[in-house]
């Protein structure tokens, strides 16, 4: 796919989901996600050139994916396709406490990505680079990689996107934080959840833990309270952007969606709190549905949600 220079482009693994039509059905649902691929695409959605840099295995859920990214006006010219590897798949399964996945992901072409598979001209003139704690998780080629990545979008001007996201199901927590930290020092907008970070710090203030990642370098900070909205700072100022009460029935991307809609603001101008209440709605809208991608919501839906709702 050929296209103009991304302004926001998001590194980690894309996998087809399975995701349970509801809490009483037997049947799934295919779709789609990936934490960094559902941030790019509810980026492209409010309007930002964005890119992906992966793997994908030469089979049909590779080219499915590179189909929904064409789709989604997701560049793809930084993914790489591996005949010797597949692409990863996950299951998402609804109860009584929420929803749970179970992953199909060791040895896919995504873990597999290594320095060596940069790409280098595209990151230099991003505007931003996003990644995630699963992206520096899933193989040390793959952490090598994303390390690479921070230190070439760094060396070049160019602001790092991390979400926490943390999944010690692929990692132990020792590891998780030395690796997190030192990503956490190259990082310029941080976008963690309450449970992820609160375990990675040990700490259960919000201040606190806004304080953490402020002094390892952070610019801004929205932490995400997921219905409450979220908390977000700056070197000199912080503050709670309420969330929107909607009927949710599925929050499998709303954090993804947030940030996805949080950097595509950012990029566009905005300010963090501007950014932050334009996030809130998104992800807000994006709980109305099942699964990752489906109801990842456009522009105009979240500026017509915006526009029925005093400004705060």
């Amino acid at each position: 796919m050929t296209s103009v220079a991304a302004e926001v482009l998001a590194y980690g693994e894309a996998m087809v989901e399975f995701n349970q039509a509801s809490r009483d059905c037997p049947e799934y649902l295919q779709g789609f996600g990936g934490d960094t691929s559902n941030f790019a695409i509810a980026a492209a959605r409010q309007g930002a050139r964005t890119g992906f840099v992966s793997a994908v295995g030469d089979d049909h859920f590779g080219r499915l994916l590179i189909d929904l990214w064409t789709r989604e006006g997701v560049d793809t010219s930084a993914v790489r396709v591996d005949a010797t590897a597949p692409t990863g798949v996950y299951f998402v399964s609804h109860g009584p406490a929420g929803h749970a996945f179970d992953y199909l992901r060791k040895g896919s072409a995504a873990s597999r990505y290594t320095p060596g598979d940069l790409p280098r001209d595209a990151i230099a003139a991003a505007q931003v680079l996003h990644l995630s704690g699963i992206s520096v998780a899933i193989s040390d080629s793959a952490c090598d990689a994303a390390l690479a990545a921070v230190e070439h979008a760094r060396a070049n001007g160019v602001r790092v996107s991390f979400d926490t996201n943390l999944r010690l199901k692929l990692w132990p927590l020792a590891r998780a934080r030395a690796v997190m930290n030192e990503v956490l020092r190259l990082t310029d907008i941080c976008l963690p959840s309450w449970d992820d970070v609160a375990v990675l710090t040990g700490l259960d203030d919000r201040d606190a833990i806004v304080d953490y990642l402020l002094a390892r370098g952070a610019r801004v900070v929205a932490l995400k309270l997921g219905k409450d909205g979220a908390y977000v700072a700056t070197p000199g100022e912080r503050r709670v952007v309420p969330g929107h009460v909607v009927a949710a029935v599925d929050a499998t991307g709303a954090g993804d969606c947030f940030g996805g809609a949080f950097v595509a603001r950012l990029a566009a101008g905005d300010d963090p709190f501007a950014a932050a209440r334009y996030a809130n709605a998104a992800a807000a809208l994006s709980t109305l549905g099942y699964g990752a991608v489906a109801p990842l919501p456009y522009r105009e839906d979240v500026e017509r949600m915006l526009a029925a709702q005093p400004a705060g």
